[in-house]
């Protein structure tokens, strides 16, 4: 069974208390990162029906949120995401390719993660970083002006870190 800790539900709550009362459905973003966050790293139904009961919302309600952002994941993910931008001024920057060499170096497709669990790939909307494209989003961070040697950089150094972790 899905269940925050004291200290989360304590962040829960400390959420939901920065909005007026009846109005505990604008904590859902932030609520929905803590569960992802706490929960594995994806948003299952059990979590996400979780969510609705502690904002006493409908399940529906959250559904509709979690599936629409890119950034909320509804089945596990590897270590690292990389969600690369595909919009229109990505894609005049050559988006294509690189969805294409991250596809052929790491042996997955959009949508996938590799059998070691340490890549994911995903292909996102826009990411407001249009001046910087093709660019990519890993974690918390944007990875910008994208080229096969520069996503070879950054692949080099997710395998580095993992393995430090270890």
């Amino acid at each position: 069974m899905v269940k925050f800790s004291e200290n989360d539900l304590a962040k829960v709550q400390e959420i939901v208390a920065h909005y007026p009362d009846g109005k505990q459905k604008s904590a859902l973003l932030p609520v929905l990162h803590l569960a992802q966050d706490t929960f594995g790293g994806w948003l299952s139904s059990e979590t996400m029906d979780y969510v609705a009961s502690l904002l006493q919302i409908e399940p529906i309600e959250v559904y509709e949120v979690a599936t629409f952002y890119s950034m909320y994941h509804l089945k596990p993910v590897g270590k690292y995401v990389f969600e690369v931008c595909q919009t229109g001024p990505c894609m005049l920057r050559g988006c294509d390719d690189i969805i294409q060499y991250i596809t052929q170096t790491l042996g997955i497709r959009a949508g996938e993660t590799t059998a070691d669990g340490l890549f994911t790939l995903k292909t996102v909307e826009c990411l407001g970083a249009c001046g910087y494209a093709p660019m990519m989003q890993l974690g918390k961070y944007y990875r910008e002006h994208l080229t096969k040697e520069k996503v070879d950089a950054i692949i080099a150094e997710c395998r580095k870190t993992a393995a430090e972790l270890n």
